[in-house]
Protein backbone atom coordinates (compact mmCIF):
# COMPACT_ATOMS: atom_id res chain seq x y z
CA UNK A 1 0.00 0.00 0.00
CA UNK A 2 1.41 3.19 -1.12
CA UNK A 3 1.95 5.62 1.90
CA UNK A 4 2.05 9.44 1.74
CA UNK A 5 3.63 11.97 3.67
CA UNK A 6 1.45 15.22 4.15
CA UNK A 7 3.04 18.22 5.28
CA UNK A 8 0.32 20.68 6.54
CA UNK A 9 1.51 24.41 6.50
CA UNK A 10 -1.48 26.71 6.33
CA UNK A 11 -0.57 28.67 9.33
CA UNK A 12 0.03 32.20 9.08
CA UNK A 13 2.04 32.76 11.81
CA UNK A 14 -0.24 35.11 13.91
CA UNK A 15 0.71 34.15 17.57
CA UNK A 16 4.62 34.69 16.61
CA UNK A 17 3.76 38.23 15.42
CA UNK A 18 5.34 37.56 11.79
CA UNK A 19 4.38 39.00 8.42
CA UNK A 20 5.08 35.24 6.89
CA UNK A 21 3.82 31.98 7.49
CA UNK A 22 5.44 30.61 10.59
CA UNK A 23 6.59 27.33 8.67
CA UNK A 24 8.97 29.78 6.23
CA UNK A 25 10.34 31.34 9.44
CA UNK A 26 14.57 30.24 9.67
CA UNK A 27 15.97 28.14 12.44
CA UNK A 28 19.07 25.76 12.37
CA UNK A 29 19.95 27.79 8.82
CA UNK A 30 16.75 26.16 6.84
CA UNK A 31 12.95 27.37 7.04
CA UNK A 32 10.93 25.17 9.31
CA UNK A 33 9.23 23.95 6.51
CA UNK A 34 12.68 22.47 4.55
CA UNK A 35 13.37 21.01 8.13
CA UNK A 36 10.02 18.90 7.71
CA UNK A 37 9.92 18.32 4.19
CA UNK A 38 13.37 17.04 4.58
CA UNK A 39 12.72 14.63 7.40
CA UNK A 40 9.75 12.88 4.98
CA UNK A 41 11.32 12.52 2.43
CA UNK A 42 14.32 11.12 4.25
CA UNK A 43 12.03 8.25 5.63
CA UNK A 44 11.94 4.57 3.63
CA UNK A 45 8.05 4.36 4.83
CA UNK A 46 7.17 7.11 2.86
CA UNK A 47 6.69 7.40 -1.08
CA UNK A 48 5.30 10.31 -1.64
CA UNK A 49 5.68 14.00 -0.32
CA UNK A 50 3.03 16.53 -0.89
CA UNK A 51 3.40 20.06 0.87
CA UNK A 52 0.20 22.18 1.77
CA UNK A 53 1.04 25.78 2.05
CA UNK A 54 -1.20 29.19 2.88
CA UNK A 55 -2.95 30.57 0.06
CA UNK A 56 -0.46 33.06 -1.88
CA UNK A 57 3.01 31.10 -1.09
CA UNK A 58 2.96 28.45 -3.16
CA UNK A 59 5.18 29.62 -5.76
CA UNK A 60 7.86 30.97 -3.02
CA UNK A 61 7.80 27.53 -1.63
CA UNK A 62 8.56 25.54 -4.43
CA UNK A 63 11.24 27.90 -4.91
CA UNK A 64 12.49 27.59 -1.38
CA UNK A 65 12.35 23.72 -1.57
CA UNK A 66 13.39 23.57 -5.18
CA UNK A 67 14.25 20.03 -6.86
CA UNK A 68 16.39 18.54 -3.82
CA UNK A 69 13.21 16.34 -2.22
CA UNK A 70 12.89 13.95 -4.70
CA UNK A 71 9.42 12.44 -3.39
CA UNK A 72 7.97 15.68 -2.96
CA UNK A 73 5.51 15.57 -5.80
CA UNK A 74 2.70 18.66 -5.18
CA UNK A 75 2.98 22.07 -3.79
CA UNK A 76 -0.62 22.78 -3.33
CA UNK A 77 -2.36 26.01 -1.69
CA UNK A 78 -4.77 24.87 1.66
CA UNK A 79 -7.73 26.05 2.79
CA UNK A 80 -8.96 28.58 5.87
CA UNK A 81 -9.52 26.01 8.17
CA UNK A 82 -7.39 23.02 9.37
CA UNK A 83 -9.98 20.91 7.75
CA UNK A 84 -10.61 22.49 4.33
CA UNK A 85 -7.08 21.92 4.19
CA UNK A 86 -7.19 18.18 4.70
CA UNK A 87 -10.08 18.04 2.30
CA UNK A 88 -8.40 19.36 -0.18
CA UNK A 89 -5.68 16.61 0.28
CA UNK A 90 -8.79 14.28 -0.04
CA UNK A 91 -9.64 15.35 -3.71
CA UNK A 92 -5.91 14.80 -5.51
CA UNK A 93 -5.31 11.84 -3.35
CA UNK A 94 -7.93 9.73 -5.53
CA UNK A 95 -9.38 6.36 -4.86
CA UNK A 96 -7.02 3.92 -4.49
CA UNK A 97 -6.70 2.86 -0.96
CA UNK A 98 -2.95 3.85 0.17
CA UNK A 99 -1.90 5.48 4.29
CA UNK A 100 -1.95 8.93 4.33
CA UNK A 101 0.82 10.43 7.43
CA UNK A 102 -1.03 14.15 7.85
CA UNK A 103 2.12 16.25 9.94
CA UNK A 104 2.23 19.81 10.58
CA UNK A 105 5.13 21.59 9.30
CA UNK A 106 5.97 23.54 12.27
CA UNK A 107 6.83 20.22 14.09
CA UNK A 108 10.19 20.23 12.37
CA UNK A 109 11.83 17.97 15.00
CA UNK A 110 9.74 14.87 14.37
CA UNK A 111 11.77 11.69 14.47
CA UNK A 112 12.17 8.43 12.25
CA UNK A 113 10.79 6.41 14.92
CA UNK A 114 7.45 8.25 15.03
CA UNK A 115 6.78 7.89 11.54
CA UNK A 116 7.59 4.12 11.33
CA UNK A 117 5.16 3.09 13.88
CA UNK A 118 2.62 5.41 12.49
CA UNK A 119 3.08 4.13 9.08
CA UNK A 120 3.14 0.19 10.85
CA UNK A 121 0.26 0.91 13.14
CA UNK A 122 -1.84 1.44 9.43
CA UNK A 123 -1.64 -2.02 9.07
CA UNK A 124 -4.07 -3.46 11.57
CA UNK A 125 -5.37 -0.41 12.18
CA UNK A 126 -7.87 2.51 10.17
CA UNK A 127 -6.65 5.78 12.38
CA UNK A 128 -3.38 6.36 14.15
CA UNK A 129 -2.67 9.66 16.47
CA UNK A 130 0.62 10.59 18.21
CA UNK A 131 0.18 11.26 21.80
CA UNK A 132 2.55 12.09 25.14
CA UNK A 133 1.62 11.28 28.59
CA UNK A 134 0.67 15.01 30.06
CA UNK A 135 3.28 16.27 32.79
CA UNK A 136 0.91 18.86 33.70
CA UNK A 137 -2.50 18.79 35.67
CA UNK A 138 -5.55 19.86 33.17
CA UNK A 139 -8.35 21.40 34.52
CA UNK A 140 -11.65 22.14 33.16
CA UNK A 141 -13.26 25.01 33.57
CA UNK A 142 -16.44 26.99 33.17
CA UNK A 143 -17.18 30.06 31.25
CA UNK A 144 -16.44 32.47 34.50
CA UNK A 145 -12.91 31.19 34.93
CA UNK A 146 -13.91 28.31 37.81
CA UNK A 147 -12.71 24.87 38.09
CA UNK A 148 -15.58 22.01 37.38
CA UNK A 149 -13.22 19.40 37.48
CA UNK A 150 -9.90 17.72 37.33
CA UNK A 151 -9.96 14.32 35.46
CA UNK A 152 -7.20 12.14 36.15
CA UNK A 153 -3.97 12.78 34.53
CA UNK A 154 -2.96 9.08 33.91
CA UNK A 155 -6.02 9.07 31.45
CA UNK A 156 -5.07 11.73 29.60
CA UNK A 157 -2.68 12.39 26.95
CA UNK A 158 -1.60 15.32 24.99
CA UNK A 159 -1.90 15.41 20.98
CA UNK A 160 0.78 15.55 18.37
CA UNK A 161 1.21 14.81 14.28
CA UNK A 162 1.51 13.10 12.26
CA UNK A 163 -1.64 11.61 12.67
CA UNK A 164 -2.37 8.98 10.18
CA UNK A 165 -5.21 7.10 8.44
CA UNK A 166 -5.94 4.77 5.63
CA UNK A 167 -7.82 6.61 3.09
CA UNK A 168 -11.22 5.19 3.29
CA UNK A 169 -11.33 5.87 6.81
CA UNK A 170 -10.77 9.32 6.75
CA UNK A 171 -12.40 10.11 3.15
CA UNK A 172 -15.57 8.55 4.59
CA UNK A 173 -15.62 10.30 7.65
CA UNK A 174 -14.89 14.08 5.76
CA UNK A 175 -17.89 12.42 3.78
CA UNK A 176 -20.33 12.46 6.42
CA UNK A 177 -18.69 15.62 8.19
CA UNK A 178 -20.02 17.68 5.41
CA UNK A 179 -23.29 16.69 5.83
CA UNK A 180 -23.19 18.19 9.55
CA UNK A 181 -24.31 21.52 9.82
CA UNK A 182 -22.36 22.15 13.11
CA UNK A 183 -19.44 20.54 11.95
CA UNK A 184 -16.38 21.44 13.53
CA UNK A 185 -12.96 19.60 14.20
CA UNK A 186 -9.84 20.68 15.68
CA UNK A 187 -7.83 17.76 14.03
CA UNK A 188 -8.25 15.16 11.47
CA UNK A 189 -8.51 12.04 14.14
CA UNK A 190 -11.26 14.10 15.53
CA UNK A 191 -13.47 13.95 12.39
CA UNK A 192 -12.84 10.19 12.44
CA UNK A 193 -13.62 9.76 16.16
CA UNK A 194 -17.28 11.60 15.43
CA UNK A 195 -18.13 10.52 12.31
CA UNK A 196 -16.47 6.96 12.30
CA UNK A 197 -17.20 5.87 15.73
CA UNK A 198 -16.56 2.61 14.54
CA UNK A 199 -12.91 2.96 14.24
CA UNK A 200 -10.62 2.07 16.82
CA UNK A 201 -7.89 5.32 16.70
CA UNK A 202 -4.82 3.47 17.73
CA UNK A 203 -1.79 5.71 19.96
CA UNK A 204 1.38 6.13 18.82
CA UNK A 205 4.03 7.70 22.21
CA UNK A 206 4.96 10.65 20.35
CA UNK A 207 8.23 12.70 22.16
CA UNK A 208 8.65 15.89 23.60
CA UNK A 209 11.27 17.42 21.26
CA UNK A 210 8.37 17.12 18.76
CA UNK A 211 7.24 20.54 19.60
CA UNK A 212 4.89 22.68 17.62
CA UNK A 213 6.52 26.23 17.25
CA UNK A 214 3.76 28.41 17.58
CA UNK A 215 4.63 31.20 20.04
CA UNK A 216 7.74 33.27 19.83
CA UNK A 217 9.43 31.30 22.23
CA UNK A 218 8.83 28.22 20.68
CA UNK A 219 11.82 29.47 18.07
CA UNK A 220 14.29 29.91 20.63
CA UNK A 221 13.24 26.48 22.04
CA UNK A 222 13.67 24.62 18.56
CA UNK A 223 16.79 26.14 17.61
CA UNK A 224 18.15 24.93 21.26
CA UNK A 225 17.07 21.07 20.50
CA UNK A 226 18.31 21.47 16.96
CA UNK A 227 21.71 21.78 18.65
CA UNK A 228 21.01 19.14 20.79
CA UNK A 229 20.35 17.03 17.71
CA UNK A 230 23.60 17.56 16.51
CA UNK A 231 24.96 16.07 19.27
CA UNK A 232 24.55 12.52 17.42
CA UNK A 233 27.08 13.61 14.76
CA UNK A 234 29.39 13.64 17.12
CA UNK A 235 29.54 10.50 17.97
CA UNK A 236 31.18 8.87 14.42
CA UNK A 237 33.83 6.28 14.35
CA UNK A 238 36.98 6.60 12.71
CA UNK A 239 35.72 4.57 10.22
CA UNK A 240 32.40 6.35 9.71
CA UNK A 241 34.58 9.52 9.26
CA UNK A 242 37.12 7.65 6.63
CA UNK A 243 34.27 6.34 4.75
CA UNK A 244 32.46 9.92 4.70
CA UNK A 245 35.32 12.02 3.87
CA UNK A 246 38.24 10.09 2.64
CA UNK A 247 39.31 11.35 -0.22
CA UNK A 248 38.00 14.96 0.45
CA UNK A 249 40.10 17.79 0.66
CA UNK A 250 40.28 20.19 3.79
CA UNK A 251 42.01 23.67 4.52
CA UNK A 252 42.85 24.57 8.20
CA UNK A 253 43.91 27.69 9.25
CA UNK A 254 45.20 27.69 12.67
CA UNK A 255 46.73 24.37 11.60
CA UNK A 256 50.17 25.29 13.52
CA UNK A 257 49.17 23.47 17.05
CA UNK A 258 46.06 23.30 18.90
CA UNK A 259 43.17 22.19 17.89
CA UNK A 260 43.92 22.90 14.43
CA UNK A 261 47.19 20.37 14.67
CA UNK A 262 44.62 17.75 15.90
CA UNK A 263 42.20 18.45 12.80
CA UNK A 264 44.97 18.01 10.42
CA UNK A 265 46.62 15.34 12.05
CA UNK A 266 43.09 12.73 12.59
CA UNK A 267 41.81 14.39 8.67
CA UNK A 268 45.29 12.63 7.66
CA UNK A 269 44.62 9.23 9.64
CA UNK A 270 41.10 8.73 8.04
CA UNK A 271 42.20 9.69 4.27
CA UNK A 272 41.56 13.35 3.59
CA UNK A 273 43.69 15.70 1.37
CA UNK A 274 44.99 18.23 4.29
CA UNK A 275 45.81 21.50 3.95
CA UNK A 276 47.10 23.13 7.02
CA UNK A 277 48.17 26.62 7.27
CA UNK A 278 49.70 28.17 10.02
CA UNK A 279 52.02 31.41 11.40
CA UNK A 280 54.54 29.32 12.44
CA UNK A 281 54.40 26.72 9.94
CA UNK A 282 53.76 28.23 6.62
CA UNK A 283 53.91 31.78 7.58
CA UNK A 284 50.75 32.35 6.92
CA UNK A 285 48.91 34.96 8.80
CA UNK A 286 44.59 34.55 9.04
CA UNK A 287 44.59 38.53 9.00
CA UNK A 288 46.33 38.64 5.50
CA UNK A 289 43.50 38.29 3.28
CA UNK A 290 45.63 38.06 0.38
CA UNK A 291 47.50 35.29 1.80
CA UNK A 292 43.83 33.57 2.69
CA UNK A 293 42.88 33.90 -0.99
CA UNK A 294 46.05 32.62 -2.34
CA UNK A 295 46.14 29.59 0.11
CA UNK A 296 42.90 28.33 -0.59
CA UNK A 297 43.40 28.74 -4.68
CA UNK A 298 46.65 26.83 -4.28
CA UNK A 299 44.50 23.70 -2.38
CA UNK A 300 42.15 23.61 -5.31
CA UNK A 301 45.10 23.67 -7.77
CA UNK A 302 46.86 21.09 -5.94
CA UNK A 303 43.80 19.26 -5.12
CA UNK A 304 41.10 19.71 -7.50
CA UNK A 305 38.69 20.82 -5.32
CA UNK A 306 38.10 22.10 -1.99
CA UNK A 307 35.42 20.41 0.36
CA UNK A 308 36.01 21.86 3.51
CA UNK A 309 36.92 25.20 5.48
CA UNK A 310 37.95 25.17 9.17
CA UNK A 311 39.47 28.27 10.96
CA UNK A 312 40.66 27.74 14.29
CA UNK A 313 43.04 30.62 15.10
CA UNK A 314 42.78 32.88 17.52
CA UNK A 315 43.74 35.21 20.55
CA UNK A 316 43.15 35.51 24.48
CA UNK A 317 44.07 38.79 25.44
CA UNK A 318 42.80 39.27 29.02
CA UNK A 319 42.49 42.64 30.94
CA UNK A 320 40.16 45.78 31.40
CA UNK A 321 39.45 47.10 27.55
CA UNK A 322 39.93 50.60 29.17
CA UNK A 323 43.99 50.09 29.84
CA UNK A 324 44.26 48.06 26.47
CA UNK A 325 46.39 49.43 23.78
CA UNK A 326 45.54 50.25 20.33
CA UNK A 327 47.82 47.25 18.87
CA UNK A 328 46.12 44.92 21.46
CA UNK A 329 42.58 45.75 20.76
CA UNK A 330 43.24 45.72 16.47
CA UNK A 331 45.33 42.40 16.98
CA UNK A 332 42.43 40.87 19.12
CA UNK A 333 39.18 42.18 16.99
CA UNK A 334 41.49 40.85 13.85
CA UNK A 335 42.35 37.86 14.66
CA UNK A 336 39.27 37.24 16.33
CA UNK A 337 36.56 38.64 13.87
CA UNK A 338 38.43 40.17 10.95
CA UNK A 339 40.10 37.07 9.80
CA UNK A 340 36.37 34.57 10.62
CA UNK A 341 34.65 37.21 7.62
CA UNK A 342 37.59 37.10 5.24
CA UNK A 343 38.12 33.48 5.24
CA UNK A 344 34.20 32.90 4.90
CA UNK A 345 34.31 35.42 1.87
CA UNK A 346 37.45 34.02 0.03
CA UNK A 347 36.37 30.71 0.65
CA UNK A 348 32.41 31.00 -0.78
CA UNK A 349 33.55 30.48 -4.34
CA UNK A 350 35.18 27.03 -3.80
CA UNK A 351 32.84 25.46 -0.97
CA UNK A 352 29.92 26.43 -3.56
CA UNK A 353 31.39 23.96 -6.14
CA UNK A 354 31.36 21.36 -3.60
CA UNK A 355 28.19 21.90 -1.38
CA UNK A 356 31.10 22.12 1.09
CA UNK A 357 31.45 22.77 4.84
CA UNK A 358 33.01 26.13 6.59
CA UNK A 359 33.73 25.83 10.13
CA UNK A 360 34.37 28.63 13.26
CA UNK A 361 35.11 28.12 16.38
CA UNK A 362 33.57 30.45 19.60
CA UNK A 363 33.95 29.96 23.13
CA UNK A 364 31.58 29.70 25.96
CA UNK A 365 31.62 33.02 26.66
CA UNK A 366 29.72 34.72 23.68
CA UNK A 367 26.86 34.06 25.62
CA UNK A 368 27.71 36.30 28.36
CA UNK A 369 30.38 38.83 28.42
CA UNK A 370 32.72 38.49 31.29
CA UNK A 371 35.44 41.23 32.82
CA UNK A 372 38.61 41.14 31.65
CA UNK A 373 37.29 39.25 28.38
CA UNK A 374 35.55 41.91 26.60
CA UNK A 375 37.42 41.63 23.37
CA UNK A 376 37.39 38.12 23.43
CA UNK A 377 33.53 37.71 24.28
CA UNK A 378 32.05 40.13 21.99
CA UNK A 379 33.61 38.79 18.67
CA UNK A 380 33.34 35.12 19.51
CA UNK A 381 29.43 36.23 19.71
CA UNK A 382 30.26 38.09 16.43
CA UNK A 383 31.53 34.98 14.99
CA UNK A 384 28.13 32.71 16.04
CA UNK A 385 26.18 36.12 14.63
CA UNK A 386 28.44 35.19 11.81
CA UNK A 387 27.71 31.33 11.19
CA UNK A 388 23.77 32.04 11.80
CA UNK A 389 23.98 34.62 9.22
CA UNK A 390 25.73 32.70 6.56
CA UNK A 391 24.39 29.55 6.81
CA UNK A 392 21.03 31.38 5.61
CA UNK A 393 22.54 33.29 2.92
CA UNK A 394 24.59 30.19 1.48
CA UNK A 395 21.57 27.60 2.20
CA UNK A 396 20.36 28.03 -1.71
CA UNK A 397 24.25 26.60 -2.06
CA UNK A 398 23.96 24.15 -0.40
CA UNK A 399 27.40 24.96 1.67
CA UNK A 400 26.83 24.14 5.60
CA UNK A 401 28.25 26.50 8.09
CA UNK A 402 28.79 25.92 11.90
CA UNK A 403 30.32 26.73 14.47
CA UNK A 404 32.05 24.87 17.43
CA UNK A 405 31.89 25.95 21.29
CA UNK A 406 34.25 23.50 23.18
CA UNK A 407 34.76 23.04 26.44
CA UNK A 408 37.87 24.65 28.00
CA UNK A 409 40.75 22.71 26.26
CA UNK A 410 44.59 21.59 26.20
CA UNK A 411 45.97 24.19 24.22
CA UNK A 412 48.88 25.92 24.03
CA UNK A 413 46.85 28.97 23.98
CA UNK A 414 45.23 28.04 26.90
CA UNK A 415 48.10 27.40 28.94
CA UNK A 416 49.69 30.60 27.96
CA UNK A 417 46.77 32.51 29.23
CA UNK A 418 46.13 30.10 32.35
CA UNK A 419 49.54 28.20 32.99
CA UNK A 420 49.57 24.67 33.93
CA UNK A 421 46.25 23.20 35.21
CA UNK A 422 44.88 19.77 36.05
CA UNK A 423 44.82 18.10 33.23
CA UNK A 424 41.54 15.97 33.96
CA UNK A 425 39.99 19.36 33.85
CA UNK A 426 40.61 19.90 30.39
CA UNK A 427 39.17 18.86 27.13
CA UNK A 428 41.81 16.67 25.33
CA UNK A 429 42.42 18.81 21.71
CA UNK A 430 42.25 15.34 20.27
CA UNK A 431 38.58 15.67 21.20
CA UNK A 432 37.93 18.39 19.76
CA UNK A 433 39.08 17.46 16.35
CA UNK A 434 37.01 14.55 16.21
CA UNK A 435 33.72 15.89 16.67
CA UNK A 436 34.84 18.94 14.48
CA UNK A 437 35.51 16.50 11.71
CA UNK A 438 31.88 14.75 12.53
CA UNK A 439 30.29 18.16 11.97
CA UNK A 440 31.99 18.44 9.05
CA UNK A 441 30.57 14.70 7.56
CA UNK A 442 26.86 15.78 8.51
CA UNK A 443 24.47 17.75 7.03
CA UNK A 444 24.16 20.20 10.06
CA UNK A 445 24.32 23.93 9.01
CA UNK A 446 23.49 26.89 11.29
CA UNK A 447 24.33 25.29 14.33
CA UNK A 448 26.48 26.48 17.82
CA UNK A 449 27.81 23.15 18.47
CA UNK A 450 28.66 22.35 22.32
CA UNK A 451 31.69 19.74 22.46
CA UNK A 452 31.77 18.63 26.36
CA UNK A 453 34.38 16.33 28.47
CA UNK A 454 31.41 14.36 30.23
CA UNK A 455 29.66 13.90 27.33
CA UNK A 456 32.91 12.32 25.74
CA UNK A 457 33.59 9.97 29.43
CA UNK A 458 29.88 8.72 29.20
CA UNK A 459 30.30 7.24 25.80
CA UNK A 460 33.53 6.04 26.39
CA UNK A 461 32.35 4.07 29.63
Amino acid sequence: MKTYGVVLGGGVGARLGLSVPKQMVKVAGKTILEHTVGILNDSPEIDEVIVMIAPGWAERVATVLGERYKKLSLILEGGATRNETTRRVLDVLGDTECKVILHDAVRPLVDERIILECAKALDSYGAVDVVIPSADTIVTVDDDDFITSIPNRSRLRRGQTPQAFRLSVLRSAYDKAIEDPYFYASDDCGVVLKYRPDVKIKCVLGSEHNIKVTYAVDLFIADKLFQLASQDALEKSAKQLAEEMGGKTIVIFGGSYGIGAEIARVAREIGMNVVAHGRSTTGVHVQDEAAICQSLAEAEAEHGRIDAVVLTAGVLRMGQLAEADEATVMESVTVNYIAPVNVARAAYQYLKKTAGHLLFFTSSSYTRGRENYALYSSSKAAVVNLTQALSEEWAPDNIHVNVINPERTRTPMRTQAFGDEPVDSLLPAETVAKASLSILASESTGLVIDVRREQFETDAN
